[in-house]
């Protein structure tokens, strides 16, 4: 799963890098360890305004007139299951891209857990990547906005496999799905499903490392 992020740029370098201007660049979240369940505003590309970085999105998708407890569950979404689950099909083609220069996981050492090594996730290619994101956006009864998305997640690689080993997890193994750099417009655009991005089909170029902090 994918529930620990890292953003190192600020926004003049995001721009630089993504050819995109930021909306708000003063409310662009740079930190090295992000922890989803703040749900945090982690910048992000939309597919209706594919010309812009925009900040006012937060993690963990809130369907329609939910209550907003209900996101500690929606923080990703599985790929083979967007179609079948209430809380993600309506946003199934409500596609965003999210902005992360590393994720992070944590491989046990032991079968109970009780000593884990923590791992840093990056890319092989770029040091800036975006993970395959859905979002949905809606006004509550007393005017709040509610904007936010869930980050998609495919069958683990051999790599992610060995880090996301908690016995929990044994035979379902996940990992967030990588877009590489290139075809970031590939996701955002509805027209091409959403398993054509699960794994094996798609395969990321990543690189994983013991990462300093528990």
């Amino acid at each position: 799963m994918c529930y620990y992020t890292q953003q190192k740029k600020i926004a003049s370098e995001l721009t630089k890098f993504f050819k995109r201007e930021v909306d708000n660049p003063e409310k662009v979240l740079v930190s090295n360890f992000i922890n989803g369940f703040s749900y945090p505003n982690i910048p992000v590309i939309l597919d209706t305004k594919p010309e812009i970085i925009t900040t006012n999105f937060t993690w963990g998708l809130l369907p329609n007139n939910r209550d907003k407890d209900f996101r500690k569950s929606t923080l990703n979404a599985r790929v083979e299951t967007l179609s079948d689950k209430v809380s993600f099909s309506p946003s199934i083609n409500n596609r965003c891209l999210i902005i992360a220069s590393a994720y992070y996981d944590w491989h046990w050492n032991d079968a109970a857990g009780k000593s884990k090594t923590k791992y840093q996730i990056n890319s092989q290619d770029f040091e800036l990547f975006c993970l395959a994101g859905i979002y949905n956006s809606w006004i509550d009864n007393q005017g709040n906005n509610w904007n936010t998305y869930s980050i998609v997640t495919t069958e683990a690689d051999q790599q992610m496999k060995y880090i996301h080993n908690r016995k929990e997890a044994e035979g379902d193994q996940r990992m967030p799905i990588l877009i590489k750099h290139t075809e970031g417009q590939n996701w955002l655009d509805a027209k091409n499903h959403p398993l054509d991005f699960a794994y094996p089909n798609y395969k990321p170029s990543i690189i994983g490392f013991p990462a300093s902090g528990a």
